[in-house]
């Protein structure tokens, strides 16, 4: 039968999520969030997803979850590679501003702005001073965002020391995993306390009462899944819109079509 309770990261002891159910309350959720991206569409919503952790937290598990039953007209992830130089000469946060919402858009940031905060001040890709700033004036763009009409959700995955090293081991050894790895991952692997300072400060100077962090706990995955796809749907207002019952056509007559003689390129059924 296999253990049926595991120890969560405070020592208690929790129901394990076993598959099925896992898989139950995936596939509810996300029919919610269909529901959703219809309501969004049709009242002209504008909603922004900010996702930040340290590497290995899950934002990418996370945000595939989101995505994978949704319309990708509608939900939108966002993931900027490496600012251009011409970027980096730029006002900070100017090149996030086109990825922003329109109406009827759900834009979801696989990390953000937050860069700033995060990984360029404790890796030196910024100095002090220009992270400092950053911290002071990201909740005035935050206010015009979230008076323009956009609802703003701010989520931080939280993952532990230890599962973190088994998740990056699991990315050294899983040829699957492989190319999540890069070398700035090792880099801020051995900085783990600096993050953490900087991850403080980031929620001290940025956690507002119009644009908060949200924490999400996740040393389980499963769990942490559906946690925050729970809460993303509860900070949306959503309501069903009016739709008409669905009624499959008639298909139209032959009229003498035949299909044709010359053989298809058909791949071969290995499976």
């Amino acid at each position: 039968m296999g253990h049926t309770h595991e120890t969560n990261k405070n020592g208690q002891t929790v129901e394990k999520l076993h598959r099925k159910k896992y898989e139950k309350e995936l596939a509810h959720l996300q029919g919610e969030l269909v529901r959703l991206q219809e309501w969004v569409v049709h009242e002209g919503v504008k909603v922004c997803v900010v996702f930040e952790g340290r590497d290995t937290a899950g934002k990418g598990g996370v945000i595939k979850r989101i995505a994978e039953r949704v319309s990708p007209r509608v939900f939108r992830v966002v993931a900027l590679p490496t600012p251009t130089e011409r970027e980096k000469s730029q006002m900070y946060v100017q090149r996030y501003l086109p990825h922003f919402p329109a109406a009827g858009e759900v834009v979801i940031f696989d990390r953000s702005w937050y860069n700033r905060a995060g990984v360029e001040r404790v890796m030196g890709f910024c100095s002090e001073e220009e992270a400092m700033r950053f911290l002071r004036l990201v909740p005035l763009v935050e206010r015009a965002m979230v008076d323009s009409g956009i609802i703003l959700l701010k989520y931080w995955l939280e993952v532990g020391q230890e599962e973190q090293t088994r998740r990056i081991e699991s990315r050294i050894n899983d040829p699957r995993k492989v190319w999540k790895l890069s070398p700035m991952d090792l880099k801020s692997y051995s900085r783990w306390y600096e993050y953490s300072r900087a991850r403080d400060e980031m929620f001290a100077a940025t956690s507002t009462d119009f644009a908060p962090w949200y924490v999400a706990d996740s040393n389980d995955k499963k769990r942490a899944r559906l946690n925050v796809i729970s809460h993303l749907l509860e900070q949306v207002p959503y309501e069903s819109p009016p739709r008409e019952a669905v009624v499959l056509p008639a298909r139209e007559k032959r009229r003498g079509y035949r299909e044709p003689d010359h053989s298809r390129r058909y791949i071969p059924a290995k499976y």
